[in-house]
């Protein structure tokens, strides 16, 4: 096999609900050899789990059917392009049977293959009995369980392909699983080529979220040209797992080492070993290197052998919750807008009292344009207009459903200026599906790949390597302070990039410098107990710090940020997609010359 050999891959879409130009531009001009399609998060399976519930025959991504397959099948079979997805949720079965309904209506034959081997509702009852508890904790499995799947990796996708598929539709996998599949396929990787894997994996990893990678959610927004049109990543990778990133001619967006940085340190935990079922990624000496306009070279991910577990979601139902927003005006709005939420729970609590319906589990009363998510670091002053934003959990529906009803009679009964709700009609309680990670042992998980009517049963879909935590390298202590002497401040924003994520109830806060000289003051200044402090109206857990010296950074973990995570927060950023914003605005000391420098900077005409 020549080592000139380059595969190109294109991500078009980050979750359920991406826009749906996407996957024509990259089949039409991306020049690709494959599409993937990543449509899951953890709050996507609680979605696709409730939707089962109730219709058997859902629970998959339906876009995929609809805006990729529908309009796109004859394109995709006259270019030869193969498509790999995860959309086929908690129900593949289901999600296959449509796409060959639609290539049949294109008059188009592809071959569509099904990973099968994540849902372990059939083994509920064994792992109970062998006492499979929480990750980092000890809570057992819950009493009733709406779904349960382990996140499978790219070995059973690679097999798929090897079995002449076409397209292979997956149920949980890990996102970077769909690129990672086609790349063990083309270029024969093993179960032990670690540092390649680990290389796919990051390829993966920096398509899996879209055109986040292209100036999406950057940092510095404003040099981002084109948010209108903006284009969709293709990584042409290389037989070692290094990669180009780029986008389609005349499109929108940016594509630089920082673009790409940020997105390496969204939603991760530890750099030195990022877990997917198939290898523990090392990221911290990953370095990118601008070849071209729009074209960075990503190279030097290392890897070390997988644990010996599949990392398992489990959905279970948890009661109820509701959540309701009003817009509110005039002078003192911040203050109005409190008061009137405060006596909408007063009043609804009296009620549930003369009904015994029993008090809330949780209020959550965010003033938006107060800049209540921002806590004790807030600058609204004077705001004549806000939006208040109610929300409650309680064990029953009829006590949601009152709230409900009671949000309206606030506009003659209640505090002057409620000027609108918004919505049709009342606000519905929605079911609270929870999530419970767990480790199963991947001896336990039988994979198998279903094509032409044939299943395949795979020995191992993933190697056992027998990884744990304790085999790392232990971080060194955080450098001394720069002091008072000689310092000023300024704003993180001033010395570092920044993109945050969430795992469940974790949030993570990954910066890196904007130039060499600012990496020892990151290391100085902005420490756990400092990220700590700026966060303490937010988080209840601890605070972890990674460095990654690769491309000047640090990533943080905040432990329980995010009132319960996913569909059982009823907090605003569930998802933790605006923390990043708020930690570029932590006062960090620096040098008297950097900060007249920064002030300079800022005080130039844009």
């Amino acid at each position: 096999m020549s080592s000139a050999k380059t595969i190109r891959i294109g991500g078009s879409s980050a979750f359920w609900g991406d826009t749906e130009t996407a996957p024509g531009q990259l089949v039409r001009h991306g020049r690709i050899d494959y599409l993937v399609n990543d449509y899951l998060a953890e709050v996507t399976m609680s979605i696709m789990a409730a939707q089962k519930l109730k219709n058997p025959q859902a629970g998959y991504a339906v876009d995929f059917v609809t805006a990729v397959m529908t309009p796109l099948a004859r394109e995709i079979a006259d270019r030869g392009i193969k498509v790999v997805t995860n959309a086929g949720g908690v129900n593949p079965q289901a999600c296959a049977e449509a796409v060959r309904k639609a290539c049949e209506a294109q008059g188009v034959k592809l071959k569509v293959a099904v990973v099968s081997g994540d849902d372990l509702m059939a083994k509920v009852p064994e792992l109970r009995a062998a006492g499979v508890t929480e990750m980092g904790g000890d809570a057992p499995l819950p009493a009733k369980i709406v779904s349960m799947n382990a996140y499978l990796g790219g070995f059973p996708i690679a097999r798929a392909l090897a079995e002449g598929a076409d397209i292979v539709i997956t149920g949980r996998c890990v996102d970077s699983a769909v690129t990672l599949g086609p790349l063990i396929h083309e270029f024969g990787w093993t179960m032990e080529d670690y540092d390649k894997l680990s290389a796919g994996t990051l390829a993966g990893h920096i398509l899996e979220c879209g055109a986040q990678c292209n100036g999406g959610n950057f940092t510095d927004w404003k040099l981002v040209p084109g948010y209108d049109d903006i284009g969709f990543p293709v990584a042409e990778v290389s037989a070692d797992g290094s990669f180009v990133l780029s986008k389609p001619d005349d499109t929108g967006g940016l594509i630089t080492p920082a673009t790409v940085a940020e997105q390496m340190l969204y939603e991760i935990g530890d750099p030195r070993a990022y877990l997917v079922p198939d290898v523990a990624c090392d990221f911290t000496g990953v370095r990118y290197e601008q070849v071209g306009k729009d074209l960075v070279r990503v190279s030097g991910a290392r890897g070390r052998p997988p644990s010996d577990f599949y990392k398992t979601s489990t959905t279970w139902p948890d009661g109820f919750k509701l959540s309701a927003i009003f817009m509110l005006s005039g002078r003192d709005a911040v203050a109005k807008g409190r008061h009137s939420a405060d006596m909408m729970i007063k009043k609804t609590r009296r009620m549930f009292r003369e009904k015994n319906l029993g008090d809330y589990r949780e209020v959550s009363i965010e003033i938006i344009g107060g800049e209540d998510t921002y806590g004790p670091h807030s600058r609204a002053l004077d705001v004549r207009e806000v939006v208040v934003k109610v929300a409650a959990r309680h064990d029953q529906k009829e006590a949601l459903a009152l709230l409900g009803r009671e949000i309206a009679p606030m506009a003659t009964g209640g505090v002057v200026g409620m000027s609108g709700s918004f919505g049709a009609g009342r606000v519905a309680p929605q079911p609270v599906i929870r999530m419970f990670s767990c480790l199963v042992p991947k001896t336990e998980v039988p994979v198998s790949v279903e094509i032409d009517g044939t299943t395949i049963a795979m020995e191992a879909g993933a190697k056992s390597g027998g990884f744990t935590d304790a085999s790392l390298p232990v971080e060194a202590p955080s450098l001394p302070s720069t002091g008072d002497a000689g310092t000023d401040t300024v704003p993180l924003i001033a010395l570092a990039y920044g993109r945050s994520g969430d795992k469940g109830d974790t949030a993570n806060i990954g910066i890196f410098a904007r130039k060499p000289e600012y990496v020892a003051i990151l290391d100085a200044e902005v420490t756990e107990a400092a990220m700590a402090a700026w966060f303490a109206h937010r988080i209840k857990g601890t605070v972890s710090r990674w460095r990654l010296p690769g491309i000047g950074g640090f990533n943080f973990l905040l432990r329980e940020a995010l009132g319960g995570g996913g569909m059982a927060s009823i907090k605003a950023d569930p998802l933790a997609k605006a923390f990043a914003q708020m930690a570029l605005d932590m006062p960090v000391r620096v040098p008297a010359a950097i900060a007249w420098e920064w002030r300079e900077a800022e005080a130039r005409p844009a």
